[in-house]
């Protein structure tokens, strides 16, 4: 897939922000909007991302499937987005969502609290 150049209709000021790998993605943090909790971790290209901004609903690309996926479309387990930033270098998107039900694709509400490196000491 490398260097993946799609037509979107992404607005041309944010996709020209935007500093993708050389597959074109970018990664996308999902974090639950209220409580701060990080949930995941997906990848979006430019027609990801348009979509995630246009439906409301978090779109990823998938990297072992080579396809789009919205999240909670066969899971139930949606994620409604709230708000959508860039950090500072415009390389990476964080999503705030109102989760339904797990993120991580385990079944666990998080993809972050099953293997703890420290207790943050």
């Amino acid at each position: 897939m490398s260097s993946r150049v799609l037509k979107s209709q992404l607005d041309p000021a944010v996709a020209a922000r935007l500093k993708r790998d050389a597959d074109g993605l970018v990664p996308a943090i999902a974090q639950q909007y209220d409580t701060g909790e990080v949930l995941m971790l997906g990848w979006m290209d430019d027609e990801a991302l348009h979509r995630t901004l246009t439906t409301g609903r978090c779109t990823y690309w998938s990297r072992s499937r080579q396809e789009y996926w919205v999240k909670g479309d066969t899971s139930g387990h949606v994620q409604h987005v709230k708000s959508v930033a860039l950090d500072c270098d415009a390389d990476t998107v964080l999503v705030k969502v109102d989760q339904v039900g797990a993120a991580c694709h385990t079944g666990a509400r998080t993809c972050f609290d099953e293997d703890v490196l420290t207790g943050g000491q």
